[in-house]
């Protein structure tokens, strides 16, 4: 007998479809459950790095106990800021992504969105400041830094100090952790968990308040819609850097229940604590909730939503940027740069 192969298999016209691998399924699934387990290795990597920059830090901070006192802080913050920036650039590895996919693009830093953000920042605490003067109940003292070294000492280190403190905490409630929990719950509620918790951390400062805890929710989730607007924490950290400056230094009252030194007058707060903020600070004054609603309303017509743009979820994906969580406004421009370059 004659042994004939079998005829070859029809054509199949059906899509074919990728199957990714059990590992890289898991790093870039938008399910709940692949993110939250993502976010607690995040969290164990923020930690591990964490502790490792702090034990360094140490060596810089002198022998001052206080945990707020200027040079723990600033080490303490600085350590901070670099674990949770090593943390997420690990994960950017293990997913596959550009780490501007969360939040912080390099080439944006301190560019027009930052400035913006510092010049919104300050406009909000000298208005609250303001506001308050004219009802009599801040009044400015007089300077306690009357030596150019020292004041000009002092400015520096709160600028810099703050900028780092804007980085951190925008980044940490606003960065890798909002990006992959937006995935699963969806922008908007994960922005309103993480502003929860971005006031509860708070909540053990001396001198916060529950108007000063709800102040700072309020504002978490402000900087959450400039995120969304425009696909970009640098405003967030502009305007948070400028206000905490404005708080500490140029006005010399409590930021967040706190009250540092190297202020540069010796400012005093009196009347109803609905008007100052009480010992939480002005972010507790009733001022400030209403310019925040104010703040809302400008950031929606500086970056309006680009109605009817298109948005191409394989586009976004190979520059690492996931369609969830950019802004619609992003989202078209990234498609129209696209088409320009065709």
């Amino acid at each position: 007998m004659t042994d004939f192969a079998p005829p070859p298999p029809p054509p199949s016209f059906e899509p074919q479809t990728h199957v990714l691998p059990r590992a890289e399924d898991f790093f870039r699934s938008p399910s709940l459950i692949s993110g939250f387990l993502r976010i607690c290795l995040y969290l164990i990597l923020v930690y591990v790095l964490g502790y490792g920059m702090q034990r360094l830090s140490s060596l810089f901070a002198g022998r001052e106990f206080s945990p707020f006192a200027p040079r723990r802080f600033a080490a303490a913050e600085f350590a901070g800021l670099a674990g949770t920036l090593a943390a997420a650039w690990i994960m950017s590895l293990l997913e596959k992504r550009s780490f501007a996919a969360y939040g912080l693009p390099l080439r944006g830093a301190f560019g027009k969105l930052f400035w913006l953000g510092a010049l919104f920042g300050l406009v909000e605490i000298s208005t609250v400041i303001g506001a308050m003067a004219a009802l009599g109940s801040y009044h400015f003292g007089s300077i306690v830094l009357m030596n150019a070294a020292q004041l000009l000492r002092w400015f520096i280190f709160w600028a810099v100090f703050f900028l780092v403190v804007g980085l951190y905490e925008e980044f940490e409630f606003r960065g890798y952790v909002q990006f992959t929990l937006a995935q699963g719950l969806g922008f908007w509620p994960a922005a309103l968990v993480l502003s929860l918790a971005f006031g509860a951390v708070h909540i053990s400062n001396p001198g916060e308040t529950w108007s000063g805890i709800a102040g700072i929710v309020l504002t978490g989730l402000f900087w959450c819609f400039t995120l969304w607007r425009t696909g970009s924490l640098w405003f967030a950290v502009g305007m948070h850097a400028s206000f905490d400056f404005g708080e500490t230094f140029l006005y010399s009252v409590p930021d967040s229940g706190v009250v540092f030194p190297g202020h540069l007058s010796s400012a005093t707060l009196a009347g109803p604590s609905w008007i100052t903020g009480g010992t939480a600070g002005p972010e507790g004054s009733v001022f400030d909730f209403v310019l925040l609603l104010l703040f809302f309303y400008a950031v929606h017509r500086l970056f309006a939503r680009s109605a009817g743009a298109l948005c191409v979820p394989d586009l976004l994906d190979l520059r690492g940027v996931d369609e969830t969580f950019l802004a619609p406004a992003a989202c078209a421009a990234i498609h129209l740069r696209h088409l320009r370059s065709r």
